[in-house]
């Protein structure tokens, strides 16, 4: 099987010229009845090889963390050494099973290894300079620090991704970068100030729409979405879509069980219904996925209060798994009315409906 980022690669050696792979890339299109950019497609395994690799890639790292532990252990934080072995592993590991040999999965396993390595190490080391009990302008000192550490995990990421290009690499360093913004933000405000997870929220939902905003620029580069700039804002959207998801599902009322009445669950309901129709115009289903754990809750709940307690998570069940696959079987249809209903100079950018 070969992916687009193969066909694209092959391209630009010269092995086939660029007609004889748009040829192929419709002919396949036209086996599977279906346009690529409504399939939303990315490559994550190729065969079993990838799963046995990602095994051995997953019991490696765990024993270079546990080697680093044992170096240096830390009661009140991640090891540092930890953090860079691990770090240092994935990246030795990438320079074969990334570079040579294109393996995604091991590819995504490394990165996330990689990035979450360098931004343990970096928390770890800062835990043993603030120390077991901080004072609160220690505090405030510490969150400064897991600021600076998110600042130089997305310096990381993005020399990761300037040597192996691996989609996910991106979402990977915005999420470092997010994570910095809000660590600044909550030192500015004072770390136990009385609002700091309302403005942690706050912030985590302005956050969230300026990723979804940046993946979809990857995305309105690519409507075709034949290239990798397709997958970055794959993996963009489902950054995006918990940031935005849960701080307005909060507002609601949705993680508060004792508060959480029939309106609220009619709210989110409405609000799902509203993230429906956004994910069937840019063609992104991470929305919905995001979000779906809420609208379990508050079915179960509507299912509750109007007498059917014993049968409530089964008639969820079957109301929301129904759901989902009569919209996958209808994808099409219904992205099609959903954007021909849109201005012109916004469809222009989105991506083609079957």
């Amino acid at each position: 099987m070969y992916s687009q980022q193969d066909l694209n690669s092959a391209v630009a050696a010269g092995a086939i010229s660029a007609e004889a792979a748009d040829a192929l890339r419709a002919h396949v299109a036209a086996q599977n009845d279906s346009v690529p950019a409504d399939a939303e497609h990315f490559r994550l395994i190729t065969g079993f090889n990838d799963v046995f690799v990602s095994i051995g890639v997953v019991i490696l790292l765990i024993a270079m963390a546990a080697i680093g532990d044992a170096i240096l252990a830390s009661s009140n934080g991640p090891s540092p050494v930890a953090g860079a072995l691990v770090a240092a592993t994935a990246w030795l590991l990438a320079e074969f099973f990334t570079r040579k040999k294109r393996m995604a999965l091991p590819s995504i396993i490394l990165l996330l290894a990689f990035v979450g390595g360098v931004f343990l190490a970096l928390v770890g080391l800062s835990t043993q300079i603030i120390g077991t009990d901080p004072s609160t302008a220690q505090e405030t000192i510490g969150v400064l620090l897991v600021a600076l550490a998110g600042l130089i995990t997305a310096t990381a990421s993005w020399a990761h991704w300037k040597r192996f290009m691996v989609p996910i690499t991106i979402a990977a360093g915005t999420a470092a970068l997010a994570a910095t913004v809000v660590a600044l933000i909550v030192a500015a405000i004072g770390p136990n100030s009385d609002n700091v997870g309302d403005v942690v929220l706050a912030i985590v939902f302005v956050v969230g729409l300026a990723v979804f905003a940046f993946a979809m620029r990857w995305d309105m580069s690519d409507p075709a979405r034949g290239t990798r700039r397709s997958d970055v804002a794959f993996w963009l959207h489902l950054l995006a879509a918990p940031m935005i998801a849960h701080p307005v599902f909060t507002l609601i009322g949705a993680t508060d069980g004792s508060s959480f009445g029939p309106g609220a669950a009619l709210a989110v309901l409405a609000v799902y219904v509203a993230f429906g129709l956004v994910a069937l115009a840019v063609d992104r289903r991470a929305l919905l996925v995001s979000a779906l754990a809420y609208v379990l809750i508050a079915l179960t709940l509507l299912f509750d209060r109007f007498g059917a307690v014993e049968l409530s998570f089964a008639l969820t069940a079957l109301v929301i798994g129904s759901a989902l696959l009569t919209l996958s079987a209808m994808w099409t249809p219904i992205r099609r009315a959903v954007v021909g209903a849109m201005p012109t100079t916004m469809t222009a950018r989105l991506p083609a409906t079957a």
